[in-house]
């Protein structure tokens, strides 16, 4: 059933009486009719609607019936419109071949026909609202096209997406097996190396000196599994949003100075030299743990791709804030790589020869921000790096 579309319908008389006569003709509950009495107000009625059919008298004062129809033939709003002529004048003059000639479906002669008159008012009804019908079809096609299309894009990137997860847990698993076995190797060789010496009594590599170096070997080994289960406890901590932020106010600076005095065997071990400079005392309210694993996540870095050269680190305060500078004069981070290398797992290189798991800056942001504050990084590559924290005091 397609009498849910309203049909509008326009008739154009200089006649007022005619107007009501045809209109009484023609007008149905599922129909609104329009009337005018000139071709200018027929004009600005068909500006406004959508008509179904438009009933035009020929004979009409200023502009007659074949001047609109060529005009809204002319139009491109009005020129798929249905035309049909009404005219009193007699068969002779020839108006219907006129009225055809200007665009018309149809030409009706006066008096009347009224079941002529109903029926071609309901063929073109009809035909009206199987095309507005049919557009309405092909709309809906369209739109569920392009839905289809949308939903398939978003299939796809969220095939992408899964994609990137699996070679990023893949990448993952990699790189944790590969940086948990490094300590697990040199503890299982001491130990091995060990028993080899006690099976043969060899007491002389037990001595107090060579006792102490095992130590000293066996402790980082076991600080650098730490620190990885570490890092991986805190991913999942963020993950869930219980990283735990336990502020009271502390010495920015000493406790740069402190972790720079602990970092004195790696940075020995990495060639490298490490200048510190300050400000006054830079106190604030921050979680003192949380930001010594900052500065220590960016020391590390340095350290790691500083190519064995100076490294400066610095503490002040400038514009309400607590700035933390850790530069080095190393490889560089590429413009690309500086989008991506605050996310997870993500690393300067992926040569699995450069050691971590990709997660300290990630951790260091998520901290950093926990604290209302930002961290940064400017680099050029085969420039050295930049990496900037900024905290609110």
């Amino acid at each position: 059933m397609l009498s849910h579309i309203q049909a509008k319908l326009l008739i154009v008389d200089d006649l007022p009486e005619n107007l009501l006569a045809l209109e009484a003709l023609i007008k149905r509950e599922d129909r609104a009719v329009f009337k005018a009495l000139s071709a200018d107000e027929a004009l600005s009625l068909l500006l406004q609607h959508e008509f179904a059919l438009a009933i035009l008298d020929v004979q009409m004062p200023g502009m007659n019936g074949f001047e609109l129809a060529e005009l809204m033939r002319s139009t491109e709003r009005t020129k798929s419109i249905p035309i049909v002529f009404v005219s009193a004048a007699g068969r002779e003059l020839n108006y219907a071949f006129k009225g055809y000639e200007s665009g018309a479906v149809d030409f009706l002669h006066k008096p009347l026909d009224i079941h002529a008159v109903k029926s071609k008012v309901n063929v073109f009804v009809d035909l009206y609202r199987q095309r507005k019908a049919m557009k309405e079809q092909v709309e809906e096609l369209e739109q569920s096209r392009q839905e289809q299309e949308a939903l398939l894009k978003q299939l796809q990137v969220t095939q992408n997406e899964l994609e990137r997860a699996v070679r990023m847990r893949d990448d993952f698993m990699s790189i944790v097996s590969h940086e948990v076995r490094t300590p697990l190797n040199g503890l299982i060789l001491e130990t091995q190396l060990r028993k080899l010496h006690l099976a043969k009594d060899n007491m002389a590599a037990f001595t107090l000196e060579k006792l102490r170096a095992m130590v000293d070997r066996d402790e980082r080994q076991i600080q650098s599994l730490i620190r990885l289960i570490e890092d991986m406890l805190d991913v999942s901590r963020i993950r869930t949003g219980k990283l735990s932020i336990r502020t009271s106010p502390f010495d920015l600076v000493e406790l740069v100075s402190n972790l720079l005095e602990s970092f004195s065997a790696q940075i020995a071990a990495a060639g490298s030299t490490v200048s510190f400079t300050a400000d006054d005392p830079v106190i604030g309210v921050w979680d003192e743990f949380r930001i010594e694993q900052v500065v220590a996540n960016l020391l590390t870095n340095a350290l790691r791709y500083g190519a064995r050269k100076p490294i400066r680190v610095r503490v002040y305060s400038e514009e309400g804030q607590a700035r933390v500078d850790v530069r080095d004069e190393g490889i560089g981070v590429s413009p690309e790589n500086q989008k991506r290398i605050f996310q997870q797992f993500e690393r300067v290189s992926a040569n699995h020869a450069v050691h971590g798991l990709g997660l300290g800056l990630f951790i260091s942001d998520q901290i950093v921000a926990a604290h209302g504050g930002t961290i940064s990084v400017e680099s050029e590559e085969g420039q050295g790096s930049l990496f900037r924290v900024c905290l609110p005091l």
